[in-house]
């Protein structure tokens, strides 16, 4: 697949800087493959589109990873504790930033290409809630951005299909949890040529052994959002309940465990994107992005969503 297939245009004015008054009230575009029909409801209705499927949600929590540089001016976005103190971090301006020098309580370690440092932080991290670039109104509450099933810190991003739940809401689902930890792999560009040449460092998961056992033997499974999915099917083709995952998704996939999909409307040319035409069709889910814009829905992380029946 040519990376230019996963290209579209987005109106500026529909990429949502801000989340729904109430987190339930946003927009949910419903398509029923077996029907071939779309519905348009909004969030608060999801439990009337369901047929008895164990929601599966990721309870990641969002670490206070921006981290801001005074000299040079930049900023730090921590990705991955190594251990001792030793994290993985995107650094900028990073032709600026030198190995083996103490920028504030970051001491760059070493450099590992493409924007990548590996770094010693002096302290806990206590930065920034790390938004994408896209938004450039600030958070009113940093708990906008975290998930209410949010559980496990470990991300530099929020897994953005869950920030439509209410503790209500979820109340009237049968939710089970997985964890997985958010980082480069979810949020980095695709930048070559062709899909297959994309090459994914992998994000840490967990699993409880009992958390499995009941999604193995679920009649049908909804995964909520593109983590979930990397997570399930990842354990569906026997990998253990605990590691990294770079299971790269892409159209002419085998699901194994997700039957239902829960998602919000990706960036073009991302990895997330391409789970998701790999899950509906490439011709159906430019389809669906077409009517999402002419209907005026609102894209990316504090945007609506879509469910894929």
């Amino acid at each position: 697949m040519e990376t230019a297939e996963l290209d579209y245009d987005l109106p500026a004015e529909l990429i949502a800087q801000r989340p729904a008054a109430r987190r339930d009230a946003a927009r949910l575009l419903v398509y029923d493959r077996a029907r071939n029909e779309v519905r348009h409801r909004v969030f608060a209705d999801l439990p009337e589109e369901l047929g008895g499927e164990l929601v599966v949600v990721n309870d990641t929590r969002v670490l206070p990873a921006r981290l801001p540089l005074e000299r040079p001016r930049g900023e730090v976005l921590l990705l991955e504790p190594l251990g001792d103190g030793v994290w993985e971090a995107l650094a900028r301006p990073t032709k600026r930033l030198h190995a083996g020098r103490r920028y504030g309580n970051v001491e760059l370690l070493e450099h590992l290409g493409e924007g990548r440092w590996r770094l010693r932080l002096h302290g806990e991290p206590a930065g920034e809630t790390p938004l994408p670039p896209y938004i450039v109104e600030p958070l009113a509450d940093p708990e906008q951005y975290q998930t209410v099933y949010a559980r496990e810190p470990g991300s530099a991003a929020a897994p953005t299909a869950g920030l439509h739940f209410t503790e209500e809401l979820l109340g009237r689902l049968d939710v089970e949890r997985v964890t997985l930890h958010v980082g480069l792999d979810t949020f980095r560009p695709v930048t070559t040529a062709g899909l297959d040449e994309h090459r994914l460092h992998g994000e840490r998961y967990e699993v409880r052994p009992e958390a499995w056992e009941r999604i193995r033997d679920a009649d049908r499974v909804l995964a909520v959002g593109t983590t979930t999915v990397r997570v399930l099917e990842t354990l569906a083709r026997g990998g253990p309940l605990a590691g990294r995952t770079a299971l790269f998704v892409t159209p002419g996939f085998e699901f194994k465990r997700v039957d239902v999909l829960l998602t919000n409307f990706h960036l073009p040319r991302t990895t997330l994107l391409a789970l998701v035409m790999a899950f509906v069709g490439v011709e159906q889910t430019r389809r669906l992005y077409e009517l999402a814009i002419s209907e005026r829905y609102r894209f990316y992380s504090f945007g609506d969503a879509m469910l894929i029946l």
